[in-house]
């Protein structure tokens, strides 16, 4: 539950445009969210902080394997949790959650315009909470 209420408080997206997750369908999707698109990180694999060169080696590695796919560089999360991450316009749900496993994730988020999943990378099973982007002002 804890680290659940953790994705629910963070913000994700770019550094000049960031969003919540939200109940409620409030405002227009962020402006990167054409059709599908996927928020992976490689940082602190199953939500336990990791030393920050085992993050960097991670995160190079998460670049390296995403290098030829149309991305942008975000940041999920603020303070001592912002994890740089990597916006894919085009995944499919799929490919979102095996990038995910890769690099050990608790979760990704995965989005249809401006409705986004909270996509739990459970051992056994993949487990989806839907819902909506909220543009945030930082």
């Amino acid at each position: 539950m804890e680290q659940r209420a953790a994705f629910l408080s963070a913000s994700y997206g770019t550094r000049a445009e960031r969003f919540r997750l939200s109940s409620e369908s409030l405002a227009a999707a962020p402006s990167w969210a054409a059709r599908t698109w996927a928020i992976v990180t490689a940082w602190n694999p199953a939500g336990q902080q990791q030393p920050e060169t085992d993050n960097l080696r991670a995160g190079r590695e998460l670049l390296a394997l995403i290098a030829s796919r149309l991305h942008f560089l975000g940041v999920n999360g603020e303070g001592e949790w912002a994890e740089p991450s990597v916006i894919l316009p085009g995944l499919t749900l799929r490919q979102a959650a095996e990038l995910g496993r890769r690099f050990a994730q608790a979760a990704v988020l995965f989005g249809v315009g401006k409705r986004v999943a909270l996509v739990w990378l459970e051992a056994d099973c993949t487990r989806v909470e839907r819902f909506w982007a909220r543009l945030s002002d930082f």
